[in-house]
């Protein structure tokens, strides 16, 4: 088992092996004695895993209830939200009680938010089922629904108490999903780590989880360390999110978020002016991850659906923009300039017909 330590406003570790999801509620009881708790998840992640991890909380001496929503991005919405915060009050949990959240990235931000604001806060575990959690959601204390005017526009900062991340349980995905946390790590490889890039290129890595997540867990606790609430350099966490968070709202969320992060980072290369021969290695990486490369927006329309981003700043936006693989800078950017951003990475696309 590999342990990344995390100090941020509170500490906590992220576990990472085979085999702790039916450990979790021991591994918990190491740092949270044992109360009631509400284990929240949705109705895909708790017929796989629900009755393992309520078996094992309940085995560490836990007092466990469990609440189950519809999979999906849809679902991570005010009235979920107000469900789970229905559901912590019928379990009658008080301030020294406990959330579990087991699932992907939506139930991450969504049971973080239900404990965020319940009681004025309550403690939570993340038990990551998707690698995208596994390697990003999960670990920095981003809380956060989705309204109607964007993507997790409403939410707050609340680091967890611990992180269980069982490799076993990735090694059990999807390929749909497991590309789709994908993007992220090839992100974090970008942006700081040419060596888990090259790991990832060959596209053939799964038996290296373990060490992909534990080199994106300990890239973005050094990021979170130095700045927890997101007001400078953890920005560079946001490669690809700009162009990618305008996609994946153009697409009506029918497009899986690191899909959209997948083509938003080689927009960003390509509107950044990157030498061909590392857009088209940068391509390759996604495409051997069967993500898509490829936007079919025009630069307006993108424009404007980038302008409800919350790194908008007053007239500005912050884009994070590569110059090598393991090196980006940002760019404070006018809005009024976002649509020729898109143009110049969309002619890129169709100039190295990606």
């Amino acid at each position: 088992m590999r342990k990344v330590h995390v100090t941020a406003s509170t500490e906590y570790d992220v576990l990472i092996g085979e085999g702790l999801i039916d450990k979790a509620g021991e591994l918990t009881k190491k740092v949270v004695r044992p109360c009631k708790c509400l284990i929240v998840t949705d109705d895909t992640v708790d017929e796989l895993y629900g009755d393992r991890v309520q078996i094992s909380f309940s085995y560490a001496g836990f007092d466990v209830s469990r609440f189950a929503f519809p999979a999906g991005e849809m679902s991570k919405n005010l009235s979920t939200l107000s469900d789970i915060l229905d559901a912590l009050g019928v379990a009658r949990l008080s301030r020294s009680d406990l959330v579990v959240a087991l699932g992907g990235g939506v139930v991450g931000d969504i049971a973080g938010f239900a404990a965020a604001i319940y009681t004025r806060g309550i403690r939570f575990v993340q038990i990551p089922t998707t690698l995208l959690a596994a390697v990003d959601s999960s670990v920095g204390g981003k809380t956060a629904i989705d309204m109607p005017f964007g993507k997790n526009m409403v939410g707050a900062f609340h680091q967890p108490s611990l992180v269980v991340t069982d490799t076993d349980v990735l090694r059990e995905l999807p390929s749909l999903q497991l590309y789709n946390g994908a993007a992220e790590a090839v992100k974090c490889g970008v942006l700081n780590d040419p060596d888990l890039f090259a790991l990832l290129e060959g596209g053939d890595w799964l038996d290296d989880v373990d060490e992909v997540v534990a080199r994106c867990v300990a890239y973005k606790r050094d990021v979170v360390a130095g700045d927890e609430f997101d007001t400078g350099s953890r920005a560079f966490l946001n490669l690809g999110h700009t162009f990618g968070h305008a996609i994946e709202h153009l697409s009506g969320l029918k497009l899986l978020h690191g899909q959209a992060v997948a083509v938003g980072t080689v927009m960003a290369a390509s509107a950044a002016g990157c030498p061909v021969e590392m857009i088209t290695r940068l391509a390759g990486c996604m495409k051997r991850n069967g993500l898509p490369v490829r936007c079919d927006y025009d630069a307006r329309a993108l424009a404007d659906a980038a302008l409800a981003d919350k790194k908008r700043s007053g007239g500005t936006i912050t884009l994070v923009l590569p110059d090598a693989i393991g090196k980006c800078h940002l760019e404070k950017v006018p809005v009024t300039d976002l649509p020729a951003w898109f143009e110049r990475a969309l002619a890129a696309q169709e100039a190295l017909k990606l």
